[in-house]
């Protein structure tokens, strides 16, 4: 846990774009939130890496929302279910079933309908609420911590500079 955590700081820290760590949050929550085998993810995975979205933080947000789906796969079943049986979308439902592409994504399964359409719902709201926090966070309390004598102190010990000096050596991600 703790390793998630520094790790997590590290991407917030690191100097990628806030908005491409978003965007691996957002990605990585589609990818978490549904059943792994479903054809969507490949589309998921190949935006990923078209896209340029930070990798720890899509590895680091699929960790954590895959652990939030099996909380939520009550739920997810529900409103797939409440989207499935809506009396308004069967001739929808019933054309996509007949299209083979549409019978692999397995849209007729209530949790992969429910955690799709719910995933969809918050992508917007989750990319720019965590874009905004991340530029908080590095505006804010990064500043501080770097004002912090203490982190004076570090900075200014050998030790940090020969840290620096091994990660620049390993090209730290």
């Amino acid at each position: 846990m703790l390793r998630l955590v520094a790790k997590l700081l590290k991407v917030l820290n690191s100097e990628s774009d806030p908005s491409q760590i978003s965007l691996a949050f957002c990605l990585a929550m589609v990818l978490g939130l549904t059943p792994f085998y479903s054809l969507h993810n490949i589309l998921v995975l190949f935006l990923v890496l078209i896209l340029r979205a930070n990798l720890s933080a899509f590895i680091l947000g699929w960790a954590f929302f895959s652990g939030v789906a099996y909380l939520l796969d009550p739920l997810f079943d529900r409103l797939g279910l409440w989207i499935l049986t809506s009396a308004a979308l069967q001739g929808l439902w019933t054309s996509l079933y007949n299209t083979t592409i549409f019978r692999l994504e397995k849209f007729y399964n209530s949790v992969v309908m429910g955690s799709l359409f719910f995933s969809i719902v918050l992508f917007i709201p989750l990319y720019i609420v965590s874009n905004i926090g991340i530029r908080r966070y590095r505006d804010h309390v990064l500043a501080w911590i770097e004002k912090t004598r203490v982190m004076k102190l570090l900075k200014a010990s050998k030790l940090y500079h020969a840290y620096q000096t091994i990660s620049g050596l390993r090209g730290a991600s």
